[in-house]
């Protein structure tokens, strides 16, 4: 796990120290190791984790033996193994006992096609020299980052948006139009742009080649439903699941857990106690004495069934405050509310143990349709069909997710209903409740235009395609961020095994019963999980995860939030006038303002770090 950067100026013009300003805004990301390489038309930056072959054989950027081609590498490959046998039967030979010197490799034998071959999270560059091309590519999921600035036959890229930003004449601009989503709470419906005009992100399962007047962005894999023996689903899945955690022991460092005490992490957690040693298993949880927001109940049901090591740490707000600054800087971009401040505390307790490697749940959810909010859906499907008893049955489990939903939310679900109904990918117009009522009119209509309101619609149903556009375009794509940067603030790389894509490919050709099935959510897990994991995590179906008490939080910080919130009024984009109202609304009780309010007060903080110079990198 590492940080990558480079310049490719196709007419020869670029900075060298570009690259070294890039390279040390990423000592973050890699603190083991550090290279560059330079010739006349690219530069080409690296930062290095050492997970695997902890050798200097593993330095970066690494080239092939003629030197024609360079790679900077993020990420793993698991199966990096089996590939090097193949080629080595091939005839090509190997220096390191890594997977970056597998990567390149399998590029120069398979060009683009490589990337179907790769089972893992990725983004990197790989240069030819004497082609004159650059040809880069991210993960099927999006797992890793890639960020990216191009125009004409300049082209920068780096893992993070503030190396980026560090290289001479390339515009800090904010994205109005990203902005005007995040505030006036639209649907996030693409997966390419970001809070930075001019500044993009490759999109998963994509690659880049760049050429002498030519810039190709293409797709290279889709999820597509594939012929599997629903009979034997079951234990298809759990065979599946345990070698996607197997591959993903893969490392030269110790591997932990983070253990919520939910469905996801608890099932992790539970099989690996069947594939190593359960003593040297280390786990780390969030938790608050407040017990609406605590999970030790069911994370001791773990703790008991497999004799991990448990660590625990408990976040608060007020050391956390004046880390924001910090925290925000490291994740390049605001973000929608505290839950990322509880992982970011357990990413800090794993480092203070000495885990430089974890495994995380995320995907889970969009995957398996965890989410109460997915059996709408499930009702819209019926309703669709005119099946009177479905019907009648699927609203039933609807009711029945009310009050799990309440715990986690500060609205209620048919508020949650009524804006999902709004979104365009349900054939409508995108609207807030408050974006016209808070949002200065020059603001809005100059921007609203411009928002993505449609995704693809590529299966038949309508769960489907929600789990679909959660996968590539929303949800998971901000928490796969969101861990990204958590884990990678502290120099840890985080691995989720449900996005195995084989795994993935699997849950997506199973009929819908197995993800939704009288009212049980990700029934194909549950089912799976029978005798691995105990029964009260196996069976709840309330869910919590790494929550924070957010609304609590904030009304702990309270005049440290009406005082950059009163900033954030004098900028473009709110009613100032309306802003004591909302202030005072919201603590005098009004929870369902929180997100506005903490929406402004991010934003503010982030225009203060990215535009104002006022942070500090210190943890």
């Amino acid at each position: 796990m590492c940080g990558i950067s480079g310049i490719l100026s196709l007419d020869g013009k670029y900075n060298k120290e570009d690259i070294l300003k890039m390279n040390k805004i990423l000592s973050h990301r890699g603190p083991d190791d550090e290279g560059t390489y330079f010739d006349d038309f690219i530069g080409l930056g690296h930062r290095r984790l050492s997970i695997i072959d902890l050798s200097k054989a593993g330095h970066q950027p690494m080239p092939d033996d003629s030197k024609r081609y360079w790679i900077v590498f993020n990420g793993e490959v698991y199966n990096y193994l089996e590939i090097r046998e193949e080629l080595i039967k091939d005839g090509f030979k190997f220096h390191s006992n890594t997977d970056t010197e597998v990567v390149l490799k399998s590029y120069i034998k398979w060009g683009k096609d490589c990337l179907k071959k790769f089972n893992g999270m990725w983004a990197f560059a790989i240069w030819d020299g004497e082609k004159k091309e650059l040809f880069c590519a991210r993960d099927r999921f999006g797992v890793k980052p890639f960020y990216y600035y191009h125009k004409d036959n300049y082209f920068v890229f780096a893992s993070e948006i503030k190396a980026i930003l560090e290289v001479e004449g390339i515009p800090r601009e904010p994205n109005n139009i990203r902005i005007l989503q995040y505030l006036g709470n639209y649907p996030l419906l693409e997966n390419k742009s970001t809070f930075f005009k001019d500044i993009f992100q490759l999109p998963p399962s994509h690659y880049i080649i760049m050429r002498k007047d030519n810039f190709e962005v293409e797709q290279y894999w889709d999820i597509e439903k594939k012929e599997f023996d629903n009979e034997r689903a079951k234990d298809t899945f759990l065979e599946l699941f345990e070698d996607s955690i197997r591959l993903r022991l893969r490392s030269d460092v110790p591997v932990g857990t983070c253990l919520s005490g939910g469905l996801d992490s608890s099932s992790i957690v539970c099989v690996l106690n069947k594939l190593i040693d359960s003593s040297k298993q280390k786990t780390f949880s969030s938790c608050f004495e407040d017990k609406r927001f605590d999970e030790r109940d069911y994370i001791q049901e773990v703790i008991n069934a497999t004799n991990v090591t448990p660590h625990y740490i408990f976040p608060d707000i007020k050391q956390l405050y004046p880390k924001l600054f910090s925290i925000i800087w490291h994740h390049d971009e605001p973000f929608e509310g505290t839950s990322i401040l509880a992982q970011w505390c357990v990413m800090k307790l794993a480092k203070e143990n000495k885990v430089l490697v974890v495994l995380d749940g995320q995907g889970s959810d969009e995957i398996l349709a965890g989410y109460h909010p997915y059996k709408w859906y499930i009702l819209l499907d019926s309703i669709k069909r005119k099946n009177l008893v479905e019907i009648i049955k699927n609203y039933k489990f609807l009711l029945e997710a009310v009050q799990s939903y309440r715990k986690t939310t500060n609205k209620s679900f048919f508020e949650f209903i009524k804006q999902i109904s709004k979104s365009k990918f349900r054939s409508s117009k995108g609207d807030s409740s408050y974006a016209k009522k808070y949002l200065t009119d020059e603001f809005l209509n100059s921007n609203l235009n411009e928002l993505t309101l449609s995704l693809p619609l590529k299966f038949n149903n309508k769960l489907e395609n929600k789990l679909y556009q959660d996968t590539y375009f929303s949800s998971l794509q901000k928490l796969l961020q969101y861990e990204d940067r958590n884990s990678m603030a502290f120099s840890i790389e985080s691995r989720v095994p449900f996005l195995d894509y084989r795994l993935v490919e699997f849950v997506f050709s199973l009929p819908i019963k197995f993800k939704i099935n009288k009212g049980w959510t990700k029934y194909i897990l549950r089912k799976s999980m029978k005798g691995v994991l105990p029964e009260k995590i196996r069976c709840r179906k309330d869910k919590m995860g790494f929550v924070t008490p957010q609304d609590l939080w904030v009304k702990e910080i309270e005049n440290d939030v009406r005082g950059i919130v009163n900033s954030f009024s004098k900028r473009e984009y709110v009613k100032s006038e309306e802003i004591p109202k909302i202030l005072d609304e919201y603590y005098n009780g009004n929870n369902s303002l929180g997100k506005l309010v903490w929406k402004m007060f991010c934003l503010e903080l982030w225009f203060r770090v990215f535009f104002e110079d006022s942070y500090t990198k210190d943890l």
